[in-house]
């Protein structure tokens, strides 16, 4: 049974759990699944929302740890069975938002997979890059439009501040269109399976030095991080809006003026046109 406010959509179709198993590396016809339990001591796989276990199995296959995180207690009863055949399964009935990912990884690192609501798919997504350095892989089935936006490049039309934060993380990669009638009940928008390599950007902009240098802190780096991504947030509070009034909470127009010139962007520039290099030479220009 699908709960509908939880956003639920069972990946129903074993064609397509198949494919998707593939294209991350968990199909027992693939190859690197030996490879992978090779490695079994030097990371574990995190699932967000297992459901009924549908690729569960999948990722117990490679041999590795495999936590599971569901919300739903009324599911939590299949996953434990589930459990009692398989020792590297560890079942935890709780929230996304709310777990500390760096304990539930206990020191290694982490790859996730999850079928992600379509209605919380960001806030998951910025939850998981707060433990990025943890993580090797990040594997999600998202709405096709979401998926669009996290590897939009500047100048097109779903290019945002998803995209800008998505990419300072991670290297996304658009990998599978699954459609509706895999899901049961089908949702009303396609899906689509996106690869998130980490590490991101971050390293890049702090090279570059428009962002504080690699000698700081974890905590203070972290601190950065959000003071910057709150800088592209109010880029993008209206997107039909020049640079110039989006940011006027935050400088005068003739000092905005003045910071795009010195980064060589004309003064009517909109966000949707700038690179992230652009928007960290003028994060840095107006901090100055």
């Amino acid at each position: 049974m699908s709960r509908q406010p939880l956003g639920q959509h069972f990946l129903a179709d074993v064609y397509w759990r198949e494919e998707i198993a593939r294209a991350i590396r968990v199909s027992p016809r693939s190859e690197v699944v030996a490879a992978a339990a090779a490695q079994q001591e030097e990371f574990c796989w995190v699932e967000i929302g297992p459901g009924h276990g549908e690729m569960t199995e999948y990722l117990l296959g490679s041999g590795v740890p495999v936590h599971v995180i569901e919300v739903d207690q009324f599911l939590i009863g299949n996953l434990n069975r589930l459990k009692k055949k398989n020792p590297n399964l560890d079942v935890i009935c709780g929230d996304i938002l709310e777990t500390d990912l760096a304990a539930v990884a206990n020191g290694k690192r982490m790859r996730i997979y999850g079928s992600l609501p379509y209605y919380i798919t960001s806030p998951i997504l910025h939850h998981l890059f707060q433990f990025a350095e943890l993580i090797e892989e990040i594997h999600v089935v998202v709405q096709t439009e979401v998926a669009e936006r996290m590897t939009a490049e500047p100048g097109s039309k779903a290019y945002g501040y998803l995209s800008v934060a998505t990419q300072l993380n991670s290297r996304p990669e658009l990998v599978l269109e699954i459609p509706r009638a895999a899901f049961t009940p089908p949702p009303e928008v396609g899906s689509t399976l996106v690869t998130l390599r980490l590490p991101g950007g971050w390293e890049k902009l702090r090279s570059g030095g428009q962002l504080p240098g690699a000698d700081k802190s974890a905590k203070e780096k972290m601190q950065d991080e959000e003071d910057f991504l709150e800088f592209v947030k109010l880029c993008f509070s209206k997107k039909r809006k020049t640079l110039v009034n989006n940011l006027r909470e935050l400088a005068d127009p003739g000092e905005v003026r003045n910071a795009l010139a010195a980064v060589g962007l004309r003064p009517d520039a909109r966000s949707e046109q700038i690179s992230i290099s652009n928007f960290a030479a003028l994060y840095a220009a107006l901090r100055e």
